[in-house]
């Protein structure tokens, strides 16, 4: 059963900097997206709070954008793959296909204090209760802007 897709992918090498909006990535099993600053043990919140990928929903930041003005798109969401026609909460305990990798759903990912010192006024509030989930890689493989998000039959 197709829960939706993926509309977009961001990644970053260091925590601080930009996200990088890329076509495609591989995820690596136990460790997150090859080239991503948790994956290279070199993010923000390496070693305290890491997730090994994040995902949020373009409808929640479309959402944002029409509820409060800001726009929260580019990256700014400091998320990496943004999803399209599916309920992130409803994937908690779940695992599902996204383009050839398995991901195994963690837990939300409320916003910090700190995106809002990265981006702009106001961040950190609007992305409360819409912020994304994090996710674990348990199967390695590339994804792909556009593929769909799968729930693995049996889960």
């Amino acid at each position: 059963m197709i829960q939706g897709t993926v509309e977009a992918i961001f990644i970053t090498a260091r925590g601080g900097t930009k996200m990088q909006r890329v076509i495609e990535v591989e995820a690596l099993a136990g460790l997150g997206l090859k080239g991503d600053r948790y994956c290279l043990g070199a993010g923000y919140w390496t070693g305290v709070d890491e997730c090994q990928l994040t995902l949020i929903a373009a409808e929640d930041l479309e959402e944002i954008l029409k509820t409060t003005g800001i726009r929260v798109g580019d990256g700014e969401h400091r998320r990496n793959l943004v999803t399209r026609g599916v309920r992130l909460g409803d994937l908690g305990g779940r695992t599902f296909q996204v383009g050839d990798a398995v991901l195994e759903y963690d837990r939300p990912r409320p916003p910090c204090g700190y995106i809002e010192s990265l981006t702009q006024p106001g961040m950190t509030r609007a992305l409360r209760r819409r912020a994304g989930v994090c996710a674990r890689v348990v199967k390695s493989g590339w994804i792909r802007a556009g593929d769909p998000i799968v729930l693995v039959l049996g889960d």
